[in-house]
């Protein structure tokens, strides 16, 4: 399909996976020789002609008219999606505990205590690490291991009671799903638990608790009738990231982390900033946001055609759902604009490889980190 999804073939797993970045093609005669190569630097050439791919699959543009469609009844195309696709189509992220430490069990507070104290000892005025970091893992996996909606549990009703609740209330600071919590983890755009299943199965931390939202009801469901689901330790609830009314399930400075996988490039791009603001507002001093999401001149914006440009680098695909296709700089302006400081923003661009059918295919990524200060002068 014109715009695939991210995660291309599944690389085998080793026993341990190593941090991703150090796996260089220096012998282009070796290209068939692993499942993907890191940082591929491309020629003056490759770049020109995926600038000029860009230009022709935007010369025509979606109609307004189907464009509201997609707007308004975006959250029937995911469910659509999520309705087809069940928990088959996505890979478990066994990547994440070495791109993202902070998600790592007994290590999460920590990390970002020594982040913070290294920063004071430097007199940094930002928190920023090497931006010569490691590098972006660019076979993004997503989830399969859940089953099938036939398997369905009862959902307990305390879960329904406190999503009526918290849609019309402002959430009390002792009276939210886990207020004991030591440590609270929220991922936007969770989809199926391709994120949260791995946290809750690696991280036993009994301080942990871990939020998760989806725009798809359908997903959401999944997320709740999986066996691994355990209410005490995870709260799953529908939730639009573009809607400015309704809020979220914990008060505001209350979080450790917010995961951004996949899901800002669904929205559409004026509406970014305000969903980052609002996300922001509810992290702690010191708390982090996490994200991956697609580089520009992914191969996936280069294979779409012409007629499925809705905006500039904004695309929909032939299953309804939409894609933006971001530059390091623009997301470093929509986290340091809502009151963030840098840590990490990487791109890298990856070859990963077909060796039974021969084929290359240049996937484009980005990977940031970025965090709120200790003192904050934003609410």
């Amino acid at each position: 399909m014109a715009g695939s999804y991210p995660e291309g073939a599944p690389a085998v797993l080793a026993d341990k996976r190593q941090q991703f970045g150090n796996r260089f093609l220096s012998d282009p005669a070796r290209v068939f020789h692993h499942n993907a190569w890191d940082n591929v630097e491309w020629s003056e050439e490759q770049a020109a002609a995926a600038e000029r791919k860009v230009q022709e699959n935007s010369t025509q543009r979606v109609c307004q008219e189907k464009q509201v469609d997609y707007e308004i009844n975006a959250h029937k195309y995911w469910n659509n999606f999520y309705k087809i696709h069940e928990n088959g189509f996505f890979k478990d992220r066994h990547w994440l505990f070495t791109e993202f430490p902070e998600l790592a069990p007994s290590q999460n507070q920590n990390h970002l205590k020594d982040l913070f104290l290294e920063n004071k000892r430097s007199e940094v005025p930002e928190c920023r690490n090497n931006e010569d970091g490691p590098s972006l893992i660019m076979e993004e996996q997503h989830k399969c291991s859940s089953k099938s909606l036939e398997h369905k549990t009862e959902t307990p009703p305390v879960e329904e009671n406190v999503t009526q609740k918290i849609s019309d209330l402002e959430i009390c600071a002792d009276e939210f799903p886990g207020s004991s919590a030591t440590y609270r983890i929220l991922e936007v755009g969770c989809g199926v638990g391709n994120t949260v299943f791995p946290i809750l199965q690696t991280n036993n931390d009994p301080g942990l608790f871990v939020y998760c939202c989806d725009f798809s009801s359908t997903a959401i469901e999944l997320v709740q009738t999986n066996p691994e689901y355990d209410p005490s330790r995870c709260f799953a609830f529908v939730h639009d990231l573009c809607d400015e009314e309704k809020s979220y399930p914990v008060p505001k400075g209350s979080l450790d982390i917010i995961i951004l996988i996949f899901v800002l490039s669904a929205i559409v791009p004026d509406k970014m900033q305000k969903a980052i603001n609002r996300l922001s507002r509810l992290l702690k001093p010191g708390g982090m946001m996490l994200l991956r999401d697609y580089g520009r001149y992914d191969m996936a914006q280069l294979r779409f055609k012409k007629g499925q440009c809705l905006s500039g680098n904004f695309y929909v695909r032939g299953d309804g759902t939409r894609v933006y296709f971001f530059t390091q700089e623009e997301l470093d302006m929509l986290f340091t604009t809502a009151g963030l400081e840098k840590v990490q923003n990487l791109v890298d661009r990856r070859l990963q490889v077909n060796r039974g059918k021969q084929l290359t295919m240049y996937r484009v990524w980005i990977q940031c980190k970025y965090c709120k200060p200790l003192l904050s002068s934003t609410s």
